[in-house]
């Protein structure tokens, strides 16, 4: 059965969906997405996720084309429309159409396109730990602006994947972990965590930070701070986060285990502390006017 899928205002199958050839999200990936968690046929995180957004926005110049109140509402319409009750919404803005050129005016009108996908992981099972691969980080300056220009996340997660990792963790050249290819990454260390701060170098990510305020409810000392990865592989405890994955485990880093290879108590905890906020702060769907 195919999905419905959201397309400039309107609902419709996924086979109608149609963009032109001349998109600037196409042409040189000049588009922002926003790639949100469904949890009990909600939205989790989405005012922060909205945030992010705006930033994003805001770095290329591009302007919203809905209000986030409407953007919520299409939002809410389509989990429905899919019977989405747990999963990932993938949402993305692209500058508009016009003749392939590097320049760009206020003449263009953005596409926006929004779509669900079902969950990777149960939320509240205990999922058991995943394997990383290092791989050398080789993307662009500004991986703050979650733009579409991923490439480098494609290669890097396509070489942990033949490595039979779930998950890249991406090495600077200076030999600093930035991140996990489509993830934050953290590790535990004698009950610190250890989270590297943010920067252009790095996607804010926003399961990210709303773990980090679930940190701060255990007595753990949160060093902000970079660590390269003979640090991360002495860990006690490693774990990765996502709109699509939570808190997820880490059991092995190349072909070092992490702690003893199991979930370790503190990530345990702090996923399921992580899914009591998600679920406490699901975001009010405003009323439709009718007449």
């Amino acid at each position: 059965m195919e999905r419905t899928v959201f397309l400039n205002g309107d609902f419709m199958p996924e086979s109608e969906a149609r963009l032109p050839i001349f998109d600037r999200g196409l042409l040189f990936a000049d588009s922002v997405y926003e790639g949100f968690g469904i949890l009990d046929s909600q939205i989790t995180d989405f005012e922060y996720h909205m945030n992010r957004l705006d930033r994003s926005l805001g770095e290329l110049n591009m302007p919203s084309p809905m209000t986030r109140d409407d953007l919520l509402s299409a939002m809410m319409k389509l989990i429905a429309a899919n019977d989405a009750k747990e999963g990932f919404l993938y949402l993305q803005i692209t500058r508009g159409n016009g003749d392939r050129s590097y320049l760009y005016d206020d003449s263009y009108t953005p596409n926006i396109f929004a779509f669900t996908q079902g969950e990777k992981f149960k939320a509240d099972s205990n999922p058991d730990p995943v394997a990383l691969a290092s791989v050398p980080d080789i993307r662009w300056a500004r991986r703050d602006i979650k733009t579409t220009n991923l490439l480098g996340q494609v290669m890097a997660k396509q070489a942990a994947h033949l490595a039979g990792a779930h998950e890249a963790l991406m090495i600077a050249p200076d030999g600093d972990i930035t991140e996990a290819g489509s993830s934050s990454f953290f590790f535990i260390k004698d009950r610190e965590l250890f989270v590297r701060p943010v920067s252009n170098e790095i996607l804010h990510g926003i399961t990210r930070q709303t773990m980090l305020r679930v940190a701060e409810q255990f007595q753990l000392k949160i060093r902000e701070t970079t660590y390269t990865l003979d640090e991360a592989l002495r860990a006690d405890e490693a774990f990765i986060t996502a709109a699509s994955i939570y808190v997820l485990p880490v059991g092995r880093i190349d072909d070092h285990i992490i702690g003893d290879g199991t979930t370790g108590p503190i990530t345990a905890a702090l996923r399921t502390a992580y899914l009591e906020t998600a679920r406490a702060e699901f975001p009010v769907v405003p009323e439709v006017e009718t007449t």
